[in-house]
This record gives C-alpha cells, sequence and structure tokens, in this order.
C-alpha cells in the first residue's frame, strides 16, 4: 500500500485536466458531424450520462479506496467477470484516449509529423508518472488552472466576435450506426463527448494515493464534473455559431474560432497544449494502476503488478503506453475516439451495476445515490454504446472477446 499523498485540490485537478483535455482537442468536429445544430442537446446527455455515473462511483469509491475503480468495485460487488470486463474496458479505452490525446498534440504542433510528437508526448507522459503521483497532482494543478482560466476567456471572445456568416449544418448521424436519424446522431454525439467527461474516472482508479478517500473522492468528483459540464456546455453554444459548418473540418476548433478576435491565437494554442498534456498524465496514472490491480487478481500478466521505488506502477504504465503509440501510427483519429467511448461506456456501466448491487445489498454508507439512478446510468452507457458506428464499436467487442479469451485460457492452464 503506498502513501495517500493527493488532496482534494490535486484530485479535482486530475479530473478537470482529464476532461477538459480531450475535449478541447478532438471532440467538437467529429460530435458536430453526427448531432449537427443540437450539439448543445449532446453535451447534455453526456454530462447526464457522467453525473449519474459520478455517483455510482463516488460512493462505490468511498467504500472500496483501492486502486482499479470500477475493477475493484463490480469483482466486489458483481464477482470477477463483470470485473474484468470493467476493467479490460477502462484499459482498452483509455489506452486508446491515451492515442487520441496525443496525436491531437502533434497535429497541434507539428501537423505534417503529428505521429512522431504524438509519439514523444506519450513517451515524455510515462517518464514523469514513473516519478511519482505526487509531481502528476502538481502537474495537473497548474495545468488546470492555466485551461480554465483561457477557455473562459475565450469564450468571452467568441461570443462577443459574433455568429458565423454561414449557417450551421443539419443532423447526419452514425453511418452504419444501430440508431439511426435525429436520435441516433444526437446519442452517437453524446458517446463522443462522454469521452471527454471520462475524466473523474481517474480520480476513482488512483484511490491509494488519495488522502481521506471516503471525504476527498466524491468532492473531487463533483468539482471536476461540474467545471467540464459548463465548458463543454458554453463551447457547444459559441463553437457552433461561430464557425458554422467550418465546425466540422476544423482540426483546431477554439484556435479557428478566436482566429479574428481581441484574443491571440498562439495564447489558445498553448492552452490546448497544456490542456492534453494534463489530460495525458492523468490518463497514463489511471491506466496503469487499473492494469496493476487486474494483475494482482491475476486477469492480466502478474508481472504488470509490480511497482518501481516511488510505488508507481512503471511497468503496467509502459506496457499501455506501447500500446497507444501502435495506436498513433495505425488508427485515425475519429475511429481511436469511438472505439474510446464504447470501451468507457462499458466500464460506467459496471459501475453503475456495481452500486445498484451495493445499495440493495446494504453495503453502502453515508449518503446514497438512489437504486434508480445507478440503473438509469447503466440502461443509458448501453443505450449510447450501441449508437456508435459499427467499424468502432466492432473492433471493441472483438478486443475485448480476445482479452476475455486469454482470460480464460491462462484460469484453465492454471487449474491444471
Amino acid at each position: 500500500m503506498s502513501t495517500r499523498r493527493v488532496g482534494l485540490v490535486g484530485a479535482t485537478a486530475i479530473g478537470v485536466g482529464s476532461m477538459l483535455g480531450a475535449g478541447v482537442f478532438v471532440v467538437w468536429g467529429p460530435a458536430a458531424s453526427l448531432a449537427g445544430a443540437l450539439l448543445p442537446a449532446a453535451v447534455l446527455l453526456a454530462g447526464l450520462v457522467a453525473l449519474l455515473n459520478a455517483g455510482s462511483t463516488a460512493q462505490l469509491a468511498a467504500v472500496h479506496p483501492v486502486a482499479g475503480g470500477a475493477y475493484a468495485y463490480g469483482r466486489a460487488e458483481l464477482g470477477a467477470w463483470p470485473g474484468f470486463l470493467a476493467g479490460a474496458g477502462f484499459v482498452l479505452g483509455k489506452t486508446a484516449s491515451v492515442a487520441a490525446v496525443a496525436l491531437a498534440i502533434g497535429r497541434y504542433l507539428a501537423p505534417d509529423h503529428a505521429a512522431l510528437v504524438a509519439t514523444a508526448a506519450i513517451a515524455g507522459s510515462w517518464l514523469l508518472n514513473s516519478r511519482g503521483v505526487t509531481r502528476t497532482a502538481g502537474a495537473a494543478v497548474v495545468l488546470a488552472s492555466v485551461v480554465v482560466a483561457v477557455l473562459v476567456v475565450a469564450v468571452y471572445a467568441i461570443a462577443a466576435a459574433g455568429p458565423a456568416d454561414t449557417a450551421f449544418l443539419g443532423i447526419v448521424g452514425p453511418e452504419g450506426g444501430a440508431v439511426p436519424g435525429v436520435v441516433g446522431g444526437v446519442m452517437a454525439a453524446a458517446a463522443l463527448v462522454f469521452f471527454a467527461f471520462a475524466g473523474y474516472a481517474r480520480i476513482a482508479t488512483l484511490g491509494e494515493e488519495v488522502s481521506r478517500p471516503a471525504r476527498t473522492i466524491p468532492w473531487a468528483i463533483a468539482g471536476a464534473l461540474a467545471v467540464a459540464l459548463t465548458a463543454y456546455l458554453l463551447l457547444s453554444l459559441v463553437l457552433p455559431a461561430r464557425l458554422g459548418e467550418g465546425l466540422v473540418a476544423s482540426t483546431a476548433p477554439i484556435a479557428d474560432a478566436v482566429d479574428g478576435t481581441w484574443l491571440p491565437v498562439p495564447v489558445v494554442t498553448f492552452a490546448a497544449v497544456a490542456a492534453a498534456a494534463g489530460s495525458l498524465l492523468a490518463l497514463t496514472a489511471g491506466v496503469g494502476r487499473t492494469a496493476m490491480a487486474m494483475a494482482r487478481e491475476g486477469d492480466l500478466p502478474r508481472a504488470l503488478a509490480r511497482v518501481n521505488g516511488r510505488g508507481v506502477p512503471a511497468l503496467a504504465e509502459a506496457f499501455s503506453g506501447l500500446a497507444a503509440i501502435g495506436l498513433v501510427w495505425v488508427g485515425s483519429l475519429t475511429f481511436v475516439i469511438a472505439m474510446s467511448s464504447f470501451a468507457v461506456l462499458l466500464y460506467y456501466a459496471v459501475a453503475g451495476a456495481a452500486a445498484f448491487r451495493a445499495a440493495g445489498a446494504g453495503h453502502l454508507e453515508g449518503w446514497r445515490m438512489p437504486r434508480l439512478a445507478s440503473a438509469s446510468g447503466t440502461v443509458l452507457c448501453v443505450l449510447l454504446m450501441i449508437a456508435l458506428p459499427w467499424p468502432a464499436l466492432v473492433a471493441a467487442v472483438g478486443t475485448l472477446a480476445l482479452a476475455a479469451a486469454v482470460r480464460m485460457a491462462a484460469s484453465r492452464a492454471s487449474s491444471r
């Protein structure tokens, strides 16, 4: 058991930095292409799903303050296989998120060499995290503060500049998705935006390092989610108004939106890169600790449970980083976002089911989220999952099925 060193400010900053980093870079174009003028509705739907699952996650984290998040909760409340699915979903989803955020950094800094810059960013994040979670939390406080300040100024500048000359596009909906038309477009867009909201998961996965977890984790999750929801809702309103149909094709939407206003574009570019860097740090820490928790239980190779002299699962983080680098070089940005969204929604579906079971069994202490709310969060996660385009859905399901098959084979071999 490592020393608990991260307080409320550090834990909240990790969540804020994770959520704002991913959204600033990669969500708006793909989400707008699906939801069109109903982009704010997609943000609100994603925020509702995040809120319901945040309540489930917070109360479970207070009762089970250990590394692993919903993987540990699923094992404790539902059994080994649901826990495994949650853990595998988290590792897959956040590995894809690492690739997406790193690619975004590459596109901002060196568009012609985005994959190379992304590879360097992933390696740098691993080096920082290997030196201990305290440094990660400290960096997150600084980065989150800068990003929030610049976003507030950017939203004001964009709103003051007035609307675009061209009207915003209509609803397209996902190609090959299970839910067509308006509903499918909003749901698929909400699934992509949820990818940006899911940063509070990193707070729960740091359960062994957070001081006074029963109090710190719920308040940190609530604070981070409130900041992110406000920022994303404002951006979903001002970006379409400023850019019109150009939002869909924009690779740097906030920078494009402030172009021509009194706010210099380099200020936004710096904040965007800083946001992604903070997100990358938190992602690397969270996925490494979940992989470590799974390795302790034999769901991943036990070598990944090893920690270095600072108590950091550096080997597990390196394993995830190498997989993310592979996605950087072979996968498109939109594809890895959708793949991440599916896997993370699966993770939270298990968390909601675990909270529902824990409340019914009397395992929870203090404030209790209504069981109906936990159940609703689980159902909404499943609905958003099936609304995603089929290519990403099939790839994610196939990867998780392969992981399950490997786990079954390893279990049979060990029992002989």
